[in-house]
């Protein structure tokens, strides 16, 4: 169910107007719906119930702490990648049993860290940190449970900056050097190997390159004969960010998951961030100007690359709707911009669009994953609000940083 739709003429999220949100909070700032949270969280949960994995939000989608608490309250873990991270989902009450560590560049500080928190599992992605962290161990007089993160060389059709799982990203290690590792961590006294962990990237479509994965996974088991008590699949599953793409098919996805799990005793571990957090939320911005020029019409908005980078960084698309529609429509070519001093802060280019005056609100759509987790102060602009919806409730769930704060730091 979406959450976050127009009535009538109005886009509304949950019970709430977005318009009517505008008059409490400045813009711009994220807005999210906490049913829509929920709802993707139980529709993942329902597609795997013959299996009940454990379910670890990917912290880096999203690390808002109230969300982390709210998603925490229906049993999620999480997936982490720094200190700072787990600290957080820690705090959000996250139990530390239903946390991994993953990242392929941990230090001796948040090894440190994640032993005496006593997370799950560690997923190591190099001989080099096995090494490091039965170091560790060993002083901290712990024996630390780990996985081992395998490249698979399998990559979904998917932006090249968010593949993880080729033969030339930085992430994991290769089949042989996996099943390598697998044996020599025999004479690793500290560390008790547990795990098998793989992520092949991000926004993901298919059920192919999943289905490739476990084929791979299963050969590294009978290689090895090693019974692993997890198998991480990671993250990665796509959603649909216009009417041009598709979502992965969770239930085909899960039937592939199902088979493989057979006769195995293992339990498996999810790392979804952007299927549960993705479509959850709307950046809304106010049209500061419009300026025409030869051969299009800038929307420049009071919202810029600083408070949403993906369509910078990845060219990503996020659709732009009007808070309020009416039956006018402009035709034209319009380019939705930001004030960054940057060429590539732009957001969107629409052939048509509701008419607009400068002065009226938009809602950028889609951005709960990846949007204020890479939000910076760049230009010396303050970090903007969050607001939580809730049925026809609502509360702020991060302050806009003040500027005298932002200045004097």
């Amino acid at each position: 169910m979406n959450y976050i739709k127009f009535s009538k003429n109005n886009l509304s999220v949950e019970k709430m107007s977005a318009l009517s949100l505008t008059k409490k909070y400045k813009t711009p700032f994220y807005c999210y719906s906490l049913a829509q949270l929920k709802s993707n969280f139980y529709n993942f949960s329902n597609a795997f119930k013959q299996i009940k994995p454990l379910i670890c939000f990917s912290v880096k989608s999203n690390s808002n702490f109230h969300l982390l608490k709210e998603l925490k309250k229906i049993g999620s873990g999480a997936d982490v990648v720094s200190a700072g991270e787990l600290l957080k989902a820690i705090k959000a009450g996250i139990q530390t049993k239903k946390i991994v560590f993953s990242g392929v560049g941990k230090t001796n500080e948040e090894i440190k860290l994640a032993i005496a928190k006593k997370v799950l599992l560690i997923n190591m992605e190099s001989e080099s940190e096995a090494n490091l962290i039965n170091k560790i161990s060993k002083k901290m007089s712990r024996i630390t449970s780990v996985g081992i993160r395998l490249n698979p060389n399998i990559i979904g059709k998917t932006n090249k900056k968010i593949s993880t799982g080729g033969k030339d990203d930085k992430f994991g290690l290769n089949k042989n050097d996996c099943i390598n590792l697998c044996k020599k961590i025999n004479k690793m006294t500290n560390i008790k190997l547990e795990g098998l962990s793989v992520h092949i990237g991000s926004q993901i479509t298919n059920t192919k390159p999943f289905k490739n994965v476990l084929s791979v996974i299963d050969g590294i088991i009978k290689k090895t004969k090693i019974n692993f008590k997890f198998i991480d699949l990671g993250g990665g599953m796509g959603i649909s960010y216009s009417k041009k793409d598709k979502k992965l098919n969770l239930n085909q996805y899960a039937k592939i998951v199902n088979k493989f799990i057979k006769n195995k005793k293992t339990k498996i571990i999810f790392e979804p961030g952007r299927f549960i957090a993705g479509n959850t939320s709307i950046l809304v911005s106010k049209i500061i100007y419009i300026k025409k020029s030869d051969k299009k019409t800038f929307i420049i908005l009071d919202a810029g690359m600083n408070d949403l980078l993906r369509p910078a960084l990845y060219n990503a698309h996020h659709n732009i709707v009007p808070l309020v529609k009416n039956n006018k429509i402009m035709k034209g070519n319009f380019e939705f911009v930001g004030p960054i001093c940057e060429s590539s802060d732009k957001f969107l280019v629409q052939k048509t669009f509701s008419k607009i005056r400068e002065g009226d609100y938009v809602g950028i759509t889609d951005v709960g994953a990846y949007g204020m987790s890479l939000a910076s102060n760049y230009n010396t602009r303050p970090i903007i609000a969050e607001v939580l919806v809730h049925g026809s409730g609502h509360k702020l769930i991060r302050k806009r940083q003040s500027l005298e704060s932002l200045i004097n730091n």
